[in-house]
């Protein structure tokens, strides 16, 4: 099945052809040598007035009418490719009887080719549906017989030549296909050059997007760095924090010695020394070793006590404790 053939380099003439017959039947040498024929057909025709006249040596001199280098081939070539299937081009403003029944129903006809300037494309009957078969769009456009004469009107308005095919048209596989399934196409085809922008486009997406979750991985591999780095550093200056105070508040002490022994014996001499300095003995005025310890670590939490001065003993501590208690009672 073939709708729409594939174009070769810049010849859309021969695509037009194969396009329109629905297979493979023209190559570019075909064309070029039909061209070739209608050269020589042309150049005996000037020679007629003679070989040495201006006319004829400007006839060679401007080179070939029928194709050029670019793969472009004239209509004479379209027309002549279309007489090997017994098939002629007639065009769609004629006062032809065939133009003029095309011009008032379009549907009734079974193709269309269309020129402008160096591009030729094809619209046939496949089916019971109409087909856009432009080389220049990404797959065959399906057009409802509704549109299809506005569709030639917009043609012309954009400079199309338009002609009307008649003759019979080989028969064809994709025709016997949609005569039995009728194509349904929801999406319409884009021009070749709109896709590959697209395509193009999307591609400069994904490689800003690599680049972008490439250059993110690297931020959150430093960060993680980072605060790997700063909680180690965190960590050590709590450490030592932490041995500082230990060190300058008990000294070569441990934390029961401090809250079970220690403060036990401070607290006789403390109550010792209060029984022989204190003028009253009511026991009202004793102070407990609650009260003591409290007071005590009142003072040690002043700033002027804090780790700024850890020369200072336990004793020393101790005693001025002792001293601010028993100042209070």
């Amino acid at each position: 099945m073939s709708l729409n053939t594939e174009q070769e380099g810049s010849l859309c003439a021969q695509h037009c052809l194969n396009a329109l017959l629905q297979g493979p039947y023209f190559t570019a040498v075909d064309l070029a040598e039909i061209a070739r024929q209608l050269d020589e057909s042309e150049r005996r025709h000037m020679a007629v007035a003679g070989e040495d006249s201006e006319d004829y040596r400007r006839f060679l001199e401007q080179g070939s009418t029928n194709m050029d280098d670019s793969g472009f081939f004239s209509i004479q070539v379209i027309n002549k490719a279309l007489e090997v299937w017994a098939l002629d081009m007639i065009p769609y403003n004629s006062p032809d009887p065939v133009a003029v029944g095309a011009r008032e129903n379009p549907v009734e006809q079974q193709a269309f080719i269309c020129n402008f300037k160096e591009h030729w494309l094809s619209i046939r009957k496949l089916g019971h549906q109409w087909f856009n078969l432009n080389s220049l769009l990404t797959e065959p456009e399906l057009v409802s017989d509704t549109f299809l004469a506005m569709f030639l009107m917009q043609l012309q308005q954009e400079g199309y030549s338009i002609f009307v095919i008649t003759g019979h048209l080989p028969d064809c596989e994709a025709d016997q296909l949609l005569q039995l399934t009728p194509a349904v196409q929801p999406i319409k085809p884009k021009l070749i050059t709109e896709s590959q922008d697209a395509q193009a486009g999307s591609s400069a997406e994904q490689d800003d997007s690599a680049r972008y979750q490439f250059r993110q991985s690297d931020l959150e591999k430093a960060l993680a760095e980072s605060a790997k780095t700063l909680e180690g550093t965190e960590e050590d200056d709590l450490q030592k924090a932490l041995k500082l105070s230990v060190e300058g508040i008990l000294p070569g002490s441990s934390e029961d010695t401090v809250d079970g022994g220690a403060v036990e014996s401070d607290v006789h001499s403390v109550t010792d020394g209060a029984d022989k300095n204190c003028d009253t003995s009511s026991g009202n005025n004793i102070v407990t070793a609650e009260e003591i310890r409290l007071r005590r670590l009142a003072y040690l939490d002043k700033p002027e006590h804090g780790t700024d001065t850890p020369e200072k003993t336990e004793e020393e501590d101790l005693q001025q404790a002792i001293k601010m208690s028993m100042e209070s009672t």
